[in-house]
């Protein structure tokens, strides 16, 4: 009777707690995957590199996509190159600067473009 008694009590405990211990375990590994991804982003000199612009020369009723907020005409804002998508200066720079990717089309950041601002004598 007892060592019913005991499966009984203890065995959906035991249960829970492997499954537990398994959520653990994922958790922890999708934050180490996400912690390697950091380091990813541009330096404050590459940032630099890329073009800016206003508001006014993007578009008409051009919405920034990281923020979801209006570009007005006066204000500062970034193009990544290659794909020409526009955002607020500040709501790129901070993108950028942990993701090396478009915020909108995931298009990667070519090394390229920042090694080709080189001036050409002719």
């Amino acid at each position: 009777m007892m060592p019913s008694l005991f499966v009984a009590l203890f065995l959906p405990s035991i249960i829970m707690t492997g499954v537990l211990l398994v959520y653990i375990c994922l958790f922890w590994y999708t934050l180490c995957r996400l912690h390697e991804n950091n380091g990813n982003g541009l330096s404050a000199t590459e940032l630099n590199k890329l073009p800016r612009t206003t508001g006014k020369e993007l578009g008409l009723a051009t919405e920034c996509s990281i923020c979801l907020d209006v570009i007005e005409a006066e204000q500062l804002a970034r193009v990544v190159p290659g794909c020409n998508h526009g955002f607020h200066l500040q709501c790129a720079d901070t993108w950028l600067s942990k993701n090396a990717v478009c915020p909108v089309c995931r298009n990667k950041l070519e090394s390229d473009f920042f090694e080709s601002t080189k001036i050409d004598p002719c």
